[in-house]
């Protein structure tokens, strides 16, 4: 009671709550830059708590996975950025750490403020991005390959620790890293975590399908949800890979209560918080692009090619609106950041109500999107109490239905998500 971030506590309290309930893991997105996309300052950003502060969520992981047995964890870092020998270093210490319950969300940044921390004067080419993320993986992949997982003998009586044989460099030349290898760890529970992506953008989607385990998708929209999937199940096939093994976790905010009018006065409760400022902010450092700089009026293709001209992202809320509505359709300022208040709240992806409603909800979007992977549940109220409300009202309820899986069938995460 009475703690506040960023104390570790409250991360340990989330953690064994939602092992309690089953949850298969906790996720945690990242981003190392204060906003400053909008207007080009970071004042608003640091005004109204947009995405900032954030801490590296390893050392939290690594504290977490002290006070739980089986619950898995989601870590995020940037392949446009980190250097493939250092993540794939640690997410190994991590998995040994966690027993084997790690999952690495790898992503390609579009966000200036977090270039800018990296030495980029600007963001690097949408395409590039996603070419170096492919060939950050497969560095990854053949480090955690290059020692077996039977190469460590620890022979007591001749004092051999280790069969050279079994232990190989990767001599890695590629066009954006060049690595030596072997990696210098002993493999871990897991040997590879579960690989997890976000892209949404076509070649997000083809990067997706060439080696992510589970997809991170964006929920909201049914309509952008069934494109989504038809186009990754199109990319897997393309890939030579099967689409009904590769399931999509859908990013879906929740406000749950006892009653529906308990969790409406929660949810209006949260939206006095947005200010126009706070939602500009918002949009302008998740796309790379400041809206600050808008028109009267325009059509969503001139803004989208205006985007992508800037290196930035046409994804998100620009492409789930050209998606809705085509690239000939106009809107005023105005209606942008009406629609932009929404996709910033999370109004857009947002069940509310008791616990029956959102399974009733949950249940439906789930048969209607292919049946194949599951949610990603976030929630606005406050941590780790809104959490704790998932946890103790909606996981029940959707267990009681049989829409579950068994509660941890395995030793580690991969199992346990059946990937």
């Amino acid at each position: 009671m009475g703690r506040d971030f960023p104390d570790v506590r409250m991360f340990l309290e989330l953690a064994q709550t939602a092992e309690r309930a089953g949850v298969d893991m906790l996720f945690f997105g990242d981003g190392s830059g204060v906003p400053s996309t909008w207007r080009g300052s970071i004042e608003p950003a640091v005004e109204w708590g947009i995405q900032w502060p954030r801490h590296d969520m390893s050392p939290i992981i690594a504290a977490m996975s002290t006070v739980t047995e089986k619950i898995g964890f989601g870590l995020t870092y940037s392949s446009t950025f980190m250097h493939p020998f250092y993540v794939a270093r640690l997410l190994n210490s991590l998995d040994h750490v966690t027993g084997g319950r790690v999952a690495f969300n790898v992503v390609a940044s579009t966000r200036g403020a977090d270039a800018a921390n990296y030495g980029y004067a600007e963001l690097m080419d949408h395409e590039l991005r996603y070419e170096r993320m492919e060939e950050f993986i497969g560095v990854c992949r053949a480090l955690w390959d290059s020692v077996a997982p039977d190469a460590i003998i620890r022979d007591r009586e001749s004092g051999r620790f280790a069969d050279p044989a079994k232990v190989h460099a990767i001599d890695h030349a590629g066009r954006f890293f060049t690595v030596k290898g072997p990696l210098a760890s002993v493999p871990s529970p897991q040997v590879h975590p579960v690989i997890v992506q976000a892209g949404n953008s076509p070649r997000g989607i083809a990067a997706s399908a060439s080696f992510a385990e589970l997809i991170f998708g964006f929920g909201g929209s049914l309509a952008g949800q069934q494109r989504h999937r038809a186009l990754l199940d199109e990319a897997l096939a393309d890939a030579g890979r099967d689409p009904a093994h590769v399931g999509i976790l859908w990013a879906t905010q929740v406000i749950v209560g006892r009653t529906r009018a308990e969790a409406e006065e929660r949810r209006d409760s949260v939206l006095r918080y947005w200010s126009e400022e706070a939602v500009g902010t918002y949009l302008s450092h998740n796309a790379g692009y400041d809206f600050s700089t808008l028109p009267a009026s325009f059509t969503l293709g001139e803004l989208r090619a205006q985007i992508v001209a800037a290196n930035a992202s046409p994804a998100g809320l620009v492409g789930s609106l050209v998606a809705s509505y085509g690239e000939d359709h106009s809107l005023t300022r105005a209606e942008f950041f009406e629609h932009g208040w929404r996709s910033a709240t999370g109004l857009d992806h947002t069940i509310v109500g008791d616990a029956a409603m959102v399974a009733d909800a949950l249940e439906e979007n789930f048969a209607a999107t292919g049946a194949r992977g599951g949610y990603m549940l976030s929630s606005p109220l406050a941590m780790p109490s809104g959490f704790g409300e998932l946890s103790e009202l909606l996981v029940p309820e959707l267990r009681r239905r049989g829409a579950l899986a068994p509660r941890y069938p395995g030793s580690t995460l991969r199992e346990n998500l059946a990937v």
